[in-house]
C-alpha cells in the first residue's frame, strides 16, 4: 500500500474525483504539451454527467487557459471501460493537427491514472494490506495501529499529519462562522452556524451531538463552496473525520499528539479500503466515500478512548458495514444534497460505533476485511445511474 498521504490530500473542493483529479490531470498534460495552440478536453461518463455541478470544467480550464485556449466536450452517455471518470486531453497545433492525445481516469480521492498505466501504487510503503494481518502484528508486538503507521512511514509522517490537522481545524472554524447560500443554484443555505448556536442551549448529551453535527456541516459546506479542505478519504466525505476529532479535541481535551495518532490510525483503515476496493463514488457509490469516512472516524474515536486493537477494528467494521449499499445520487451533480447532511449523520454514527464497540471485548462475527470485500462487490453490482451520474435516486426527485 502507498502512503496515507494519498488518503489525506489537502486541496480545494468540492470533489476529489471530479475537481482535484481533473485539475491534476490538466497540469500533467500541460507539462507534456508546451507550445500547443489550443487544447480540447472530452469528459466521459460520470465526469460529464455531474461535472458542471462539481466544477470539473473550471478546475481544468483554470489550469490550461492561461497557456492557450481550451474547450470542454461533454459525453455523459459514453463510459470508458477502465473507470466511469474518464477524460481525454487533445493538444492541437496552429495548423489544426493533433500534437498529442492522452486519456486519464480520476479513480477517487484525487488520484488519477493514465491510460495504459497500472492503478497500483508505485511506491509501496506498507508490507501488509489487510487489517487481519495488521491486527495480528499488533497482538504479537503489543503495539497499536498508529505505531505501525509510524514504522512504515517514518518520522516525516507526523509533520504532514500536523498540517492535515491544522487544515481540518481551520475548515471547521471557518465553516461555523460562515453564513449565506452555497453556490450552484439549489439555494442551499449554510446550516453549521445555526447548529453551532442551537447546540449551546441543550443539555450535555444533546449539546455534544449538536456540536458534532455543526462541525461536520461546517467542513462539508466549506467543501461545497470550493474552500480548502482535506480529503478523508474524499472531498464528498471530508466533514466526518474532522468533526469527530475536533469535537473530541475541544470537549474531551485530547492533546494534539493523540489526535495525530488517531489520524494515523484512521488513515490506515482508509488506506486498506482504497487498496482492496475503492473510495470512488463513481465506482462503488457513496458507501466508498461516507461509509469509509465513518469507519475511519470510528477507528480514530475508539483509539482516543483507549480501545484495544480488536475494539478499534470492530468500530471501523461497524462504521462501514452499516453504510453498505449507500448510493451516490447528488441532486444536480452538486456535493450538497444529500452529501452535506450525510456527513453530519455519519459523524454521529462513528461515535455510536465507538461506543458500541467499547461495551464489547472486540470479538465479532464479520471482519473489517470481509466488509471491504462485500463493499467492493456491492459497488460493482449497483447500477451506474446510482453512482454519481445524477440520473437516479434522490437526484431525480424534484
Amino acid at each position: 500500500m502507498e502512503s496515507i498521504r494519498q488518503i489525506y490530500k489537502i486541496g480545494l473542493g468540492p470533489s476529489s474525483s471530479h475537481t482535484m483529479g481533473p485539475r491534476k490531470a490538466a497540469g500533467l498534460f500541460l507539462e507534456k504539451t508546451p507550445g500547443a495552440a489550443k487544447r480540447k478536453i472530452t469528459l466521459y461518463g460520470s465526469l460529464a454527467a455531474t461535472g458542471r455541478g462539481h466544477l470539473t470544467d473550471k478546475a481544468i480550464l483554470d489550469v490550461l487557459t492561461p497557456d492557450a485556449p481550451a474547450a470542454i466536450v461533454w459525453q455523459p452517455d459514453v463510459f470508458l471501460p477502465f473507470h466511469p471518470n474518464g477524460m481525454k486531453f487533445t493538444a492541437i497545433d496552429n495548423n489544426g493537427s493533433i500534437i498529442k492525445e492522452e486519456t486519464y481516469y480520476s479513480i477517487g480521492g484525487g488520484d488519477i491514472v493514465r491510460e495504459g498505466e497500472s492503478r497500483q501504487p508505485a511506491d509501496v510503503i506498507y508490507d501488509m494490506t489487510t487489517i487481519k494481518d495488521i491486527l495480528e502484528w499488533c497482538d504479537s508486538t503489543g503495539l497499536s495501529y498508529w505505531e505501525y503507521v509510524g514504522k512504515c512511514e517514518g518520522d516525516g509522517i507526523w509533520e504532514y499529519l500536523r498540517e492535515v490537522w491544522n487544515v481540518m481545524k481551520e475548515a471547521v472554524e471557518r465553516g461555523i462562522e460562515a453564513e449565506g447560500v452555497l453556490p450552484g443554484g439549489l439555494g442551499v443555505r449554510r446550516k453549521a452556524v445555526s447548529y453551532h448556536v442551537h447546540a449551546a442551549g441543550y443539555n450535555s448529551s444533546l449539546k455534544s451531538r449538536g456540536l458534532v453535527y455543526a462541525y461536520a456541516l461546517a467542513v462539508s459546506e466549506e467543501n461545497a463552496a470550493g474552500g480548502k479542505i482535506v480529503t478523508a478519504p474524499t472531498c464528498g466525505s471530508c466533514g466526518i473525520v474532522p468533526a469527530v476529532l475536533y469535537h473530541l479535541h475541544t470537549s474531551k481535551g485530547f492533546s494534539e499528539q493523540r489526535i495525530l495518532r488517531a489520524l494515523a490510525t484512521a488513515g490506515l483503515f482508509g488506506n486498506v479500503v482504497k487498496y482492496n476496493a475503492s473510495v470512488s463514488g463513481a465506482e462503488v457509490g457513496c458507501q466508498g466515500e461516507v461509509g469509509v469516512a465513518c469507519a475511519m472516524a470510528a477507528a480514530a474515536a475508539s483509539q482516543l478512548f483507549g480501545g484495544t486493537p480488536a475494539q478499534i477494528e470492530y468500530s471501523a467494521e461497524m462504521g462501514l458495514e452499516h453504510h453498505l449499499g449507500l448510493t451516490c445520487d447528488p441532486v444536480c451533480g452538486l456535493v450538497q444534497i444529500p452529501c452535506i447532511e450525510r456527513n453530519a449523520y455519519a459523524a454521529a454514527r462513528a461515535l455510536d460505533a465507538n461506543l458500541y464497540a467499547a461495551f464489547s471485548d472486540g470479538r465479532h462475527s464479520v471482519s473489517f476485511d470481509r466488509i471491504v470485500s462485500v463493499m467492493k462487490q456491492t459497488g460493482h453490482d449497483i447500477p451506474s445511474l446510482y453512482k454519481e451520474t445524477s440520473q437516479g435516486g434522490l437526484a431525480v426527485i424534484q
